[in-house]
């Protein structure tokens, strides 16, 4: 196809009919694909991916559990093994034992066996043997408190003692600080407590932060999340999923003129954090997948789809296959109309 040139010598740019016709007969580059990992990458990858998970989580649940035994059981330990020693240096350290010799050790008081300590002190026998049979690698005290802090902590405050206990206590106070809270009294203390922080310029933001994540794990009432539909977000063309969580607000619904829902859209990886929309209920698609199933989708980024997905997209081929080639087959057949 050629096409007139002006008579003035002076080339000028080709009709706009040209170009498309230049454009259309230009041969597309051919699309390349990306190599395969090599074999050994992908085993690696593999490797980790059936490896990290549980590993991930021991490491979490010991970080929790160090970062409760220093922050919380290690003070309460230790306050009880102060409070335990103070109350046995009261009541069996003796400064004088009666009727005993100046140059004696060990004496007897009221059935009782005694022992001489380099501070003049006197404390039960029992104490004694117990605190020197286990400081071995340690030296031993002079002093009878010493001798009553180490014997409370090894008779008293084992681990299969201290942590069963520790345990059953606090739930216990959690659940009597939840009683108090519930109540009228309680409720009104709490408030108070709350205006007074959120007054506080520094304290206010980090506490502010770390109440929404607590209320968030801790709430009572969990947020309900009706069916999980597809919208397009954040602009048309561009496909999201969120979960329904309410019908919305009635202002928005009326200047709407027709039902909205509010959609919580999840961020990837971490769904616990993302976005609230509303969005007009006509422009929401029901996806055929569980809530358990879309944060499987959002956590893997978008690699783990539900199985009924994945079995609709492959009946959708075949279909699609199968009438691409009976429309073929019936082309090629000669038609019997006459």
């Amino acid at each position: 196809m050629s096409f007139p040139q002006p008579s003035s010598g002076k080339r000028l740019p080709p009709p706009i009919s040209e170009k498309l016709f230049r454009m259309s007969t230009v041969d597309p580059t051919p699309f390349e694909r990306p190599a395969p990992p090599h074999p050994f990458r992908r085993a690696v990858l593999r490797g980790c991916g059936i490896v990290l998970p549980p590993i991930l989580t021991i490491v979490i649940f010991a970080w929790v559990g160090q970062t409760v035994s220093q922050n919380v059981l290690s003070p309460v330990e230790r306050g009880a093994q102060e409070f335990l020693a103070v109350v046995m240096y009261q009541r069996n350290t003796l400064q004088e034992l009666p009727g005993a010799d100046a140059e004696a050790l060990t004496a007897i008081y009221r059935d009782i066996a005694y022992r001489k300590l380099p501070s003049g002190e006197w404390i039960p026998l029992a104490v004694y043997e117990r605190v020197s049979a286990a400081s071995r690698d340690e030296s031993i005290p002079n002093t009878s408190f010493e001798f009553y802090r180490r014997y409370v902590k090894l008779r008293y405050l084992q681990p299969y003692i201290v942590i069963p206990v520790f345990l059953c206590v606090f739930i216990l106070l959690m659940y009597l600080l939840g009683k108090f809270l519930a109540a009228g009294i309680g409720r009104v203390l709490w408030n108070s407590l709350e205006k007074i922080i959120h007054q506080l310029p520094l304290i206010r933001n980090v506490y502010s932060s770390v109440k929404q994540v607590t209320d968030f794990v801790f709430q009572d009432s969990e947020i309900q999340y009706t069916r999980v539909v597809a919208i397009e977000y954040p602009r048309k063309g561009v496909w999201s999923f969120g979960l329904v969580t309410s019908d919305s607000l009635l202002d928005i619904r009326v200047a709407a003129n027709e039902p909205v829902l509010a959609v919580l859209i999840p961020s990837s990886p971490m769904p616990v954090t993302g976005y609230t929309v509303t969005v007009k209920k006509s422009e929401c698609v029901d996806l055929n997948i569980s809530v358990d199933q879309a944060f499987q989708f959002v956590v893997s980024c978008g690699v783990v789809v539900p199985p009924q997905q994945l079995q609709t997209a492959l009946n959708a081929k075949l279909k699609l296959t199968e009438s691409t080639r009976g429309a073929v087959l019936d082309a090629g057949q000669p038609s019997t109309n006459k």
